[in-house]
């Protein structure tokens, strides 16, 4: 039954295929439901919870300190590269997802157990200090989530795919992700009918401990031959190296690779811009009365996601494979750069010609925000992915996760160095912010077009970055 429905929406994947990546899938849909679900809570906690009024806190004080945590994230990111490049040589690639999602399991129920404690015996309780530190420890420690799993998931992916597997059954894979992400949207909608921003904790915990068996799951019953993507890349898998070796391994290759230089600017430089017009739109939320204390955000939060990914949802289950289809890599990896400097020329211009109020400014971030979320989860992540398919063990996995961990948070930590410089006017931070953003855009474009050429030449010659 299921297979049909797959094979319905995604007719090029045959039975094989249906099975693998439709266990991927599912897994998948598992992981970004955990981080839909925490990625809106962190904001919620750091913006409403942490830093309450009643403990001398000033009003918006969590706001003001969101640019320095993400200034902060790079930081932790190098203890956590760190960690994750000896895990890479020491244990087989599914053992990592038992470990990594353990040790977040264990953490994400600690944080909730703080928070019931809070809702029941109140904010005194736990003090000024443990409930600051609550909302920092939340903060990195779902951009650390976020970075690692993922990462890592998309590394086990491309490692064993190939590059038309890829093409048709990346998009199944993304459209069980945005489907998760739904849902773990949705239960932002309903903090206060389940009791408080604690028991989401709680189930992500829970949710999180379930990938350990999805993925033993996969491991037994999908054969050992459909577990190879790159079969000249498949050789170098098992090269172990030290401690300090594996974590410099990644970061040599990055610099020496051009190509891999190329993806480093189109998998991170855009998060510069992203993270502006991310602050925009948190601001004006934060500050609207439609949205109100720790529920009201929680609920804007969930709005936010659910459209976000139930149009992602939609183009991934209609669109994304018929783009790489018809357009290929190369031509799709321009499509993203294209719509987003669309979105920010209209808001800039919407907003120096027209005196728009509170209310409508942030539903036209809310609108733009969703169309760069949507446009970025279905055609630009698997797109830059598929890069990753002519490339060493190492150039997947060590590389990569400096890439998206390292790369991302320190891109991310640029944009909100820019956010914190023009926080405190907000008409700078929207006429600068966008000026800016078009600035990186254009950069982004070239490296877009000149990494989509060396790829299609790898793919060509059989060739691999290593």
């Amino acid at each position: 039954m299921i297979s049909r429905v797959i094979q319905r929406f995604f007719p090029d994947l045959n039975d094989h295929e249906t099975k693998k990546f439709g266990l991927l899938s599912l897994s998948f849909f598992t992981i970004i439901g955990v981080y839909w679900l925490m990625r809106l809570l962190k904001d919620t906690v750091m913006y409403k919870i942490a830093f309450p009024v009643e403990l001398g806190w000033a009003c918006g004080h969590g706001r003001m300190m969101q640019p320095l945590a993400k200034s902060l994230s790079p930081l932790m990111i190098i203890v956590v590269i760190l960690i994750y490049s000896k895990l890479i040589d020491r244990y087989k690639k599914q053992t990592l997802f038992y470990i990594i999602c353990t040790g977040y399991a264990i953490f994400f129920a600690a944080i909730g157990i703080l928070l019931g404690i809070k809702l029941t015996m109140g904010s005194a309780c736990l003090g000024k200090t443990v409930l600051a530190s609550t909302g920092w420890l939340v903060y990195l420690g779902t951009e650390s989530f976020g970075s690692l799993i993922i990462t890592l998931f998309w590394s086990f992916v491309v490692s064993i795919s190939t590059n038309d597997e890829a093409k048709k059954g990346f998009p199944l894979i993304i459209a069980g992700g945005q489907l998760g992400a739904i849902i773990g949207s949705a239960l932002n909608l309903f903090t206060e009918q389940l009791g408080g921003t604690w028991i989401l904790f709680i189930i992500a915990a829970l949710a999180i401990s379930i990938i350990i068996p999805l993925i033993r799951h996969f491991m037994k019953v999908i054969p050992e031959n459909e577990l190879i993507g790159n079969v000249k890349a498949h050789k170098s898998e098992d090269r172990k190296e030290g401690f300090i070796e594996g974590f410099m391994t990644g970061i040599q290759l990055l610099f020496t690779e051009p190509y891999l230089v190329g993806i480093l600017t189109i998998s991170t430089i855009y998060d510069i811009a992203s993270q502006i017009m991310d602050y925009q739109m948190h601001s004006l939320a934060d500050v609207s009365p439609f949205f109100h204390g720790e529920v009201g955000f929680s609920q804007f939060q969930g709005i936010y996601g659910i459209t976000t990914n139930s149009l992602s949802f939609l183009i991934a289950l209609l669109g994304t494979g018929f783009l790489f289809r018809k357009f290929g890599v190369r031509r799709c990896l321009l499509i993203y750069p294209l719509v987003f400097a669309a979105i920010v020329l209209s808001f800039l211009g919407l907003y120096t010609n027209f005196d728009l109020s509170i209310h409508q400014l942030l539903f036209m971030s809310l609108g733009a925000m969703i169309i760069i979320k949507t446009v970025s989860f279905t055609i630009n992540n698997p797109a830059k992915d598929i890069l990753y398919i002519p490339t060493s063990r190492d150039a997947r996995f060590k590389t990569k996760g400096w890439i998206d961990m390292f790369g991302s948070r320190t891109t991310k930590m640029f944009g909100s160095r820019i956010t914190d410089f023009l926080k405190y006017n907000f008409s700078d931070l929207i006429v600068y912010g966008s000026l800016i953003s078009l600035g990186v855009i254009g950069f982004w474009i070239i490296a877009a077009i000149l990494v989509g050429k060396k790829n299609e030449k790898l793919v060509a010659t059989g060739e691999i970055i290593e």
